[in-house]
């Protein structure tokens, strides 16, 4: 057990450094290792250790946090997160997760060649819709905010994202919290990850000063990619 503990606390770091960096992508390259390694590692340690690092993001660089994209986002993440649980429900979840990721790389294909996106009321209204369902119901909710933010300033995404991962995250604990979903072990085995998901972050520190610029866009596109072709990964593979 110690073992598997260790290899998910490096998992979680790697994740923390991803997003520390990119501003998302966490749970891109940490859940599904978790998952393998012990289910119940997700998705409430996961969720509370992410809650942590987008803490620590939104205070690092609050001056940049886009508070009124922020307040539309989550406009729009309560009635997306509705359809994300009626899709559950309702449809197939490979076919529809294959539709989720087609989606995401079609947006990363027409951010490549000409779109432009702006963060406008009603574009930062349906990202968090999208944000929402796709996040209930196919676990990545964070391609389209950081699609619609490719072209802001790193601070700029990284703090933004930050804050809806707070708000988003506060509402799912909340919810399974209701639901006698969150039990003690949960709590241990979140502060054990605790210290891997601080040093993925101290690091990510360099790392986005490295990026920041014109390699950031392109490394915000690339997560986008990644995780659209993981759920269609998934969807193939059952």
């Amino acid at each position: 057990m110690t073992a598997t503990l260790l290899i998910a606390g490096l998992a979680v770091l790697a994740g923390a450094l991803v997003q520390g960096t990119v501003g998302y992508g966490m749970n891109l390259v940490a859940a599904p290792l978790l998952a393998l390694l012990e289910p119940a590692l997700v998705p409430v340690p996961l969720l509370l250790v992410g809650s942590g690092h987008a803490l620590l993001a939104v205070g690092r660089e609050l001056r940049d946090t886009d508070w009124r994209g922020v307040g539309w986002i989550m406009a729009g993440r309560a009635p997306g997160t509705a359809l994300g649980v009626l899709a559950v429900a309702v449809l197939a979840q490979r076919p529809f997760a294959a539709v989720v990721g087609i989606a995401v790389l079609v947006c990363v294909v027409l951010s490549v060649t000409s779109w432009r996106p702006v963060p406008a009321p009603v574009p930062l209204l349906v990202a968090g819709i999208a944000s929402g369902t796709f996040g209930t119901a196919a676990s990545i909710g964070g391609p389209p905010l950081a699609l619609l933010y490719q072209h802001s300033a790193g601070p700029r995404i990284r703090s933004t994202m930050a804050a809806c991962f707070v708000l988003g995250s506060a509402l799912s604990l909340g919810g399974l919290g209701l639901a006698g979903q969150i039990e003690t072990r949960h709590l241990l085995l979140a502060a054990w990850l605790l210290p891997f998901l601080v040093a993925g972050f101290v690091l990510s520190g360099p790392a986005r000063r490295l990026l920041d610029g014109t390699h950031l866009r392109t490394a915000v596109l690339a997560v986008a990619a990644a995780s659209a072709v993981a759920l269609l990964v998934r969807s193939a593979i059952g």
